[in-house]
């Protein structure tokens, strides 16, 4: 029953308000999915039917897999919404951000009793979880039966058609752990940072001292490593629990981590990355190494997703170099390397980071897709090429014959 009220918050209330505010259709459907059918397919058929054999029935009735057997096979419907939970949630940190309307209403409803002071993307998370909750109250409930009952058979069978379900649901599931654990930060940090993002992933986080370079005086400063960036965060004080304000955000692509030999200030180390180095102190020489060893695993795991993309972009320019051209074989192989290279630029060549709303998408026009940090914008430019490419393309130029054609103008894009 609380269930059910949690997903009439879903669709009657959070879904229904943004509709009525001009939030276009598309927009609705893309984060709510199917939510309706699987509202009322538990409003109107199964928890009345449940309510109707527990308090009428029961005396001479007692059991449920009957009801059970006959109601899972519409429990596929889940499959729709687990598949497009990843687009709904993206879909809601993109809307927050650009529609002052659609921001508005969704706070003004979490701000309501109804919802237990959580965001909407936590209530979002309850239906994915839900099918593998049937499946281990019903293998609990078939542990407790007596050896022969009568409602053994169907619940037996009950169960096997929820476990089918259930697995379309339990990939997601860890995805979700792992989206909840973002949604978790960014409440920590006042909804101010962009990091509710599928190709985010949580790693560690931490309380530490910062060592000033002024006067070596320590701050209590809080770390969030992610497999792409780190926080470094100061204390907020708040009331209501522990939040954060981000002082920084340093790239994983290009971060060196060391060791200090300080006898006056033990369990000390240094982060340097691209936009600020840190001079750090840690509670104990035991969780100083811990993040040391785990801050050089995570830069050296992105090194090698890195060349992985890099190494994957010259062997498919290659196969396009020298495939043979017969009609069949030179066009379907051009059309697999298109596809394949532009799964690729979804992330960024320069620093392998994913292109979502607020990281935007730009291109080499020699190799693909770079983001605006590792290119900028100049409509003056005839070819606007990232620099590695640059480098390779004027090699390539003065190297070529004395020809008299004139060449187009190559610029190189700031790295």
């Amino acid at each position: 029953e609380a269930y059910v009220k949690r997903l009439n918050l879903l669709d009657q209330v959070f879904c229904a308000r943004l509709t009525e505010a001009g939030i276009p259709a598309e927009v609705i459907t893309g984060i709510f999915s199917n939510i309706s059918s699987i509202y009322l397919f538990h409003h109107q058929f199964l928890l009345p039917e449940l309510q109707t054999r527990i308090t009428q029935e029961w005396s001479c009735n007692p059991r449920i897999g009957d009801i059970l057997q006959k109601l899972a096979p519409f429990l596929k419907m889940y499959g729709e919404y687990v598949k497009n939970f990843d687009r709904a949630m993206e879909l809601v940190s993109t809307w927050t951000q650009r529609s002052a309307q659609f921001k508005s209403v969704v706070q003004s409803i979490q701000k309501q009793e109804v919802c237990g002071n959580l965001t909407l993307q936590h209530h979002m998370l309850e239906p994915v979880q839900r099918i593998p909750r049937y499946e281990l109250l019903l293998k609990d409930y078939l542990k407790k039966l007596p050896a022969g009952a009568a409602d053994h058979r169907d619940a037996q069978n009950a169960l096997e058609l929820i476990s089918t379900a259930a697995n379309h649901s339990n990939a997601a599931i860890r995805k979700m752990e792992k989206m909840h654990k973002l949604l978790e930060v960014y409440e920590k940090l006042g909804g101010e940072e962009d990091i509710v993002n599928p190709a985010n992933e949580f790693i560690k986080e931490g309380h530490f001292k910062k060592m000033s370079a002024k006067n070596g005086s320590a701050q209590d400063r809080y770390l969030y490593l992610f497999n792409n960036m780190m926080l470094y965060c100061v204390p907020k004080l708040r009331l209501m629990g522990q939040k954060f304000s981000v002082r920084e955000r340093i790239d994983i692509a290009g971060m060196e981590v060391q060791e200090n030999a300080k006898q006056n200030v033990p369990h000390t180390f240094t982060i340097s990355g691209k936009q600020r180095s840190l001079e750090l102190q840690a509670r104990s020489a035991e969780e100083k190494d811990d993040w040391i060893k785990v801050i050089l695993a995570t830069i050296e795991k992105h090194k090698q997703n890195s060349e992985t993309f890099k190494a994957f972009n010259v062997s498919c320019s290659r196969d396009e170099e020298h495939t043979p051209d017969t009609p069949v074989t030179s066009h379907a192989q051009r059309c697999i390397c298109a596809k394949r290279r532009e799964k690729e630029r979804e992330t960024c060549k320069g620093c392998s980071e994913a292109f979502h709303f607020t990281k935007r998408k730009h291109h080499c026009k020699s190799c693909g897709a770079v983001c605006g940090k590792c290119s900028k914008v100049s409509e003056s430019r005839n070819i606007r090429v990232c620099k590695p490419c640059f480098e390779v393309l004027q090699g390539a130029e003065g190297t070529a014959g004395g020809g008299t054609e004139p060449k187009r103008k190559l610029e190189v894009t700031s790295a």
